[in-house]
């Protein structure tokens, strides 16, 4: 059985991204949610079990964004640190989670913590992803003015994946905003000229530039649709492909 879905995966390597939001409990506000985590964790062991290799780049939101401390005072790079900081202990909750489903799991660190993590280093990265262990990358790029979209894809470009799946709460990418207008159109496909000249947001600009360089595609769907994560990694046409042509 784990042969015949093995043949199946659509993608041999690839980078999650995970906004920091998605570990979050929005009715209890609580910035990190164990059941939450334990079903993401979920997700990640189902697309493993396809043979699978999988990076994860998480986010901080959750708990601190850089960005919002600019307007209560906080030094911008002293913000985007703290949010850096944010992404490590997301990171660690999700390490934890799927070791309680006997997922081996490595987190790499941009920001040196040898006590709680590996510092980031792509041959090591490589060797874990090869060995079929989850490979978490924390603290973005190391770096103040980068998202976590950017650090992203520069793992994604940094170990070779094959595609980039942005996890969102949305299906997809619209025209505009789905939640402000119900008539958004969802794109199934698009490639990255017709994004750019149709402006639409699919990641920030830097990281984006980054997948179109490299001829990274990008999936971006919602994650939090029964099994979605897997679906994508089966072939099925869920939320939208973002490539080089069509």
């Amino acid at each position: 059985m784990t042969a015949q879905k093995r043949t199946r995966a659509r993608y041999k390597r690839i980078i999650l991204k995970l906004s920091g939001e998605a570990f979050q409990n929005r009715r209890t506000r609580l910035g990190i949610d164990p059941g939450i985590t334990a079903k993401i964790a979920r997700q990640i062991e189902a697309v493993r079990a396809l043979g699978t290799e999988i990076g994860v780049v998480v986010g901080g939101g959750n708990i601190f964004r850089g960005l919002s401390g600019q307007t209560r005072g906080i030094d911008r790079n002293t913000g985007d640190y703290m949010g850096m900081l944010a992404t490590v202990i997301n990171a660690l909750a999700l390490q934890d989670a799927l070791e309680k489903l006997a997922v081996e799991t490595r987190v790499q660190t941009a920001i040196e913590m040898r006590e709680v993590a590996e510092p980031f280093i792509r041959r090591r990265a490589l060797r874990h992803l090869e060995k079929n262990r989850v490979v978490i990358f924390a603290a973005g790029t190391g770096n103040p003015y980068f998202t976590t979209d950017s650090a992203a894809a520069l793992r994604a470009s940094e170990i070779g994946a094959d595609a980039l799946l942005k996890a969102t709460n949305v299906d997809g990418v619209y025209c505009s905003d789905p939640n402000k207008n119900p008539d958004a159109k969802l794109y199934k496909t698009v490639t990255y000229a017709e994004a750019l000249a149709r402006q639409l947001r699919v990641m920030d600009a830097s990281a984006f530039a980054l997948c179109m360089d490299n001829n990274i595609p990008i999936v971006v769907f919602n994650f939090f649709k029964p099994k979605a994560f897997e679906r994508v990694m089966v072939g099925k046409r869920i939320g939208t492909l973002v490539c080089g042509r069509r």
